[in-house]
């Protein structure tokens, strides 16, 4: 029997710990790396080879690394940085890059991993921790054909779809930042109609069911507008990530001098959020920033 890929995950967020654990269910030897001892405790619980808040003692094994950080500087910093794995990694290793950052970042960690004698897919990935784990993320990924072939086990253990953008990175980037335009501009619109509903004395509970029965129902309004008829703020994705995320957004029209009038606004209304002490909620806390409305959750207004 041939000795099972070995492959270190980055990055035990949400995503990435539901990446890691979806790579140990395929029978892949599964390494992690994450600052926080937590999360290196729940993988080792799993059945990972080895976690810890730096990959040097495993790098050499490695067959393949995963990066699943919340931005471009941490991932630079864990694969360059002082305890960085890059420098230690066997020639040729393929890096898969799945981290939401902008297409200059890609190219230029590219480029740095090149010069390291190493490959790399840019990969940014979607789904949520409910996909993650479950192994059926959506991948759009860019890249040269033998580095897809290198990464075919770790693809086939966390998507459930792969799309082969091309063979330029960068692509990969390009294709996340434009979908996560329509996620953001579709959670913002969604808080903002059920804001009205709540000026209008609608009961949410209503408007959501109304919604999700018709014609202007999304998945993300299905899925983060239930939050707020909960009144559950636990950030499965937070407001900030949102301000990051719609930032790319807006910084990649503002390189092609192309007008995105809603990615704009969108991204207005979670920057207000975080600044007026949201960010660390759930993405769905945007609806946060109407005045003149109470919530589920919230307390009574005099």
């Amino acid at each position: 029997m041939a000795e099972a890929m070995r492959v270190a995950v980055i990055g035990l967020g949400s995503m990435g710990m539901g990446a890691a654990k979806s790579c140990l269910a395929a029978g892949l030897a599964t390494y992690g790396v994450d600052p926080r001892n937590s999360a290196c405790d729940e993988l080792m619980a799993a059945g990972a080879a080895a976690a810890g808040a730096g990959g040097r003692a495993f790098a050499g094994d490695l067959d393949a690394v995963v990066v699943l950080t919340v931005n471009a500087a941490q991932c630079r910093d864990a694969l360059f940085g002082e305890r960085g794995i890059a420098p230690h990694l066997k020639p040729g290793t393929p890096v898969m890059v799945s981290a939401t950052i902008s297409v200059a970042d890609a190219k230029a960690i590219a480029a740095d991993l090149a010069a390291a004698g190493l490959t790399m897919l840019d990969a940014p990935v979607s789904g949520g921790p409910v996909k993650a784990a479950a192994g059926d993320m959506t991948v759009m990924a860019a890249g040269q054909a033998q580095v897809f072939h290198a990464l075919q086990p770790v693809l086939d253990a966390v998507a459930g779809k792969v799309y082969r953008i091309s063979e330029t990175i960068g692509d990969g980037a390009t294709v996340k930042i434009i979908h996560q335009l329509l996620a953001g501009v579709h959670i913002a619109a969604g808080a903002e109609a059920m804001a009205l509903a709540a000026k209008a004395g609608i009961k949410l509970e209503t408007m959501y069911d109304v919604v999700t029965h018709a014609a202007g129902n999304s998945w993300m309004f299905e899925n983060r507008m239930r939050h707020v008829v909960d009144g559950d703020y636990t950030p499965h994705s937070a407001v900030d990530i949102f301000v990051k995320d719609l930032g790319l957004v807006t910084e990649t029209g503002l390189s092609m001098k192309f007008p995105l009038p809603l990615a704009t606004t969108a991204y207005a209304m979670f920057a207000t959020a975080s600044q007026a002490g949201y960010g660390q909620l759930d993405d769905s806390a945007v609806i946060k920033v109407f005045p003149g409305i109470t919530l589920p959750g919230d307390e009574p207004k005099v």
